[in-house]
């Protein structure tokens, strides 16, 4: 397990690296996701942006 969001997004940045365009378009939900969706995007050079969604 991942000591917080943040050590996640770190986590999940470098498993993404060779698979994202650089500048590529981050998106994050919101309750944690957003956070997780930081990461990515600071070690991708990316544009960050957050999609709210609802439940059905």
């Amino acid at each position: 397990m991942f000591a917080d969001r943040v050590e996640a997004g770190r986590e999940l940045a470098e498993r993404l690296r060779g698979s994202l365009a650089p500048g590529a378009l981050v998106l994050g939900i919101p309750r944690g996701g957003v956070i997780v969706a930081v990461e990515v995007a600071r070690a991708v050079g990316g544009e960050l942006d957050v999609v709210v969604v609802r439940k059905v």
